[in-house]
């Protein structure tokens, strides 16, 4: 237990009204009881000593990660990583290698073809070369680390450049996180980033930019099974671009980068004879300038959507992409889509709450009402918790577009809310006679992603039938969210078991809640 897991566990176990002595009488009661044998220390102090080392160790990866990532595209070249590791150790460092990149290529088939490893496979890739050499694995992995830094070396310049492109990126995961689920953030926050680096580090051309996304084509089927429509641009593009629709029948290069997996740049548009422009203000044979499309991948290597980026509007008509921007756009690429799945990650949660509530009404009429929020990060406590849905006694839900956000130092008197999400613990608490039951939804590190405070009125407790009904309804919800956060990780593909399910994707993630309610119910038949 952390301590305000203990905590929590001792206020919940010695309800509100209890008096200071008994409090007294049961600390001191604990403190004379409680024994640890020497074994239980010396496996207590092995496994902080352990916690301690992996955690280091994955400090380490990661500064290697982002020195080796100059140009901070979030990816590393598997083949240029495997020919700085095949003089590790010489001939047997080169079979264990093969056999590791073999192994990783299986856990990952998307990898070989996509040719590039994350920050995660850059870490399992390493992980696996480790274990394949004899002896102590943790000090061959710990020579390996040590090995790759004093390796990749970075000038003074690169090293600002990187810097300050990484701080643009991180940029644009920090509007995910605290955007609620509205995508508008995102979208700003990666035009500004593309701007920033023009200023900073692009001779300051003037560049359009735009995001386009794959999405089912129901209205018009024969035209293709798929559409990309253009959900964000740079602002004076918007009145030509902004919700257009391309299809792949169209004139363009987008659905080739799409099928190809790659970027591809035309450095002088009026020589291609395929792009496809959507302002018509100047004849095409007019137009100059070049054009970068950039696929944008989720994390496991499928393609989702597009980056394009052109410099038609640049006066000079001289102006090309240089490979260190284009390798940032691969950056940004990344980080967009580390956004875009967080946010949709986010939905999915709310989705499966909305489900869980609709379920739960009906058999709980002793329930006044819940209320969902979603933990916002921030620096150690510093965090924030927005109200996304509510609900009253009769089920009716109101969902808050604008969320309301909740800080622990202005919201005293939900202060259970902010000991629920630390200690990622039930808590009760009762406010003016009202009670109130706030239960943690759990990431797959068991740290609160979202909160159900519920809300029962001047009772105590529930009747034994609707407590059990409520427990049900948040065990079959936190197994169905634990699926969703599997599924947006890249160590494994979704596990469909229901028809439905193949229908609709994640767009209809409440069908999860049901999934998991009905193998209950075939498990207890």
């Amino acid at each position: 237990l952390t301590l305000p897991q203990f905590v929590q566990l001792m206020e919940n176990f010695v309800g509100e009204d209890i008096s200071l002595p008994i409090v007294k009488r049961l600390t001191a009661f604990i403190k004379g009881e409680y024994k640890q044998t020497k074994e239980e220390k010396m496996k207590q102090r092995e496994k902080v000593h352990r916690m301690s080392h992996v955690a280091q160790r994955k400090q380490l990866l990661e500064a290697l990660f982002e020195k080796w990532d100059s140009k901070a595209c979030g990816s590393l070249d598997l083949e240029e990583v495997i020919a700085a590791l095949s003089k590790f150790k010489g001939h047997m460092g080169k079979e264990a290698l093969m056999k590791a990149k073999e192994e990783l290529c299986s856990r990952y088939p998307q990898l070989s073809k996509a040719g590039k490893l994350s920050p995660k496979a850059f870490q399992i890739f390493l992980d696996l070369i480790a274990s394949k050499f004899t002896g102590n694995e943790d000090e061959t992995m710990d020579n390996l680390v040590s090995f790759l830094t004093t390796s990749v070396e970075q000038s003074h310049i690169k090293s600002l450049q990187s810097s300050a492109r990484r701080k643009w990126l991180q940029d644009i995961q920090k509007a995910a996180e605290t955007c609620g689920t509205s995508m508008e953030p995102v979208y700003k926050a990666v035009i500004k980033a593309l701007s920033q680096d023009m200023e900073a580090h692009g001779g300051n051309k003037t560049v359009s930019a735009y995001i386009a996304l794959l999405e089912e084509n129901q209205l018009s089927p024969e035209q293709g099974q798929v559409l990309l429509r253009y959900m964000a641009c740079t602002a004076d593009d918007a009145p030509y671009i902004l919700n257009q629709v391309l299809h792949r029948e169209m004139k363009g290069i987008s659905f080739a980068a799409i099928e190809q997996g790659k970027p591809i740049y035309v450095p002088r548009v009026q020589h291609h004879g395929n792009i496809h422009f959507w302002s018509s203000d100047d004849p095409e044979e007019d137009k100059k300038g070049s054009l970068l499309v950039l696929p944008l991948y989720d994390a496991h290597w499928r393609v989702f959507g597009i980056l394009g980026l052109d410099t038609l509007r640049d006066q000079s008509h001289k102006s090309i992409f240089l490979t260190h921007e284009i390798t940032f756009y691969e950056g940004v690429c990344h980080a967009f889509s580390k956004a875009y799945h967080h946010v949709c990650m986010r939905e999915n949660v709310l989705q499966v709450a909305v489900t869980a509530l609709d379920w739960l009404y009906p058999r709980t009429p002793s329930i006044h009402a819940v209320t969902i929020y979603l933990v916002e990060p921030g620096t150690d406590k510093n965090y924030a918790l927005c109200k996304m849905i509510t609900t009253d006694n009769t089920g009716q839900k109101e969902i808050h577009r604008s969320p309301v956000v909740l800080l622990r130092e202005e919201n005293l008197l939900r202060d259970y809310l902010f000991k629920c999400t630390d200690s990622s613990e039930v808590t009760l608490t009762s406010i003016y006679g009202e009670h109130h039951i706030a239960v943690p939804l759990h990431d797959l590190s068991r740290q609160t992603l979202g909160i159900f405070d519920i809300s029962i009125g001047q009772d105590k407790k529930l009747p034994p039938q609707e407590q059990k009904d409520l427990q049900k309804m948040l065990k079959m919800a936190q197994a169905a969210c634990s699926e969703i956060l599997w599924r947006f990780l890249e160590e494994r593909e979704p596990t469909q078991v229901l028809e439905a399910e193949h229908v609709a994707h994640l767009r209809h993630a409440g069908i999860l809640f049901h999934r998991f309610m009905l193998q209950e119910l075939r498990e207890c038949v």
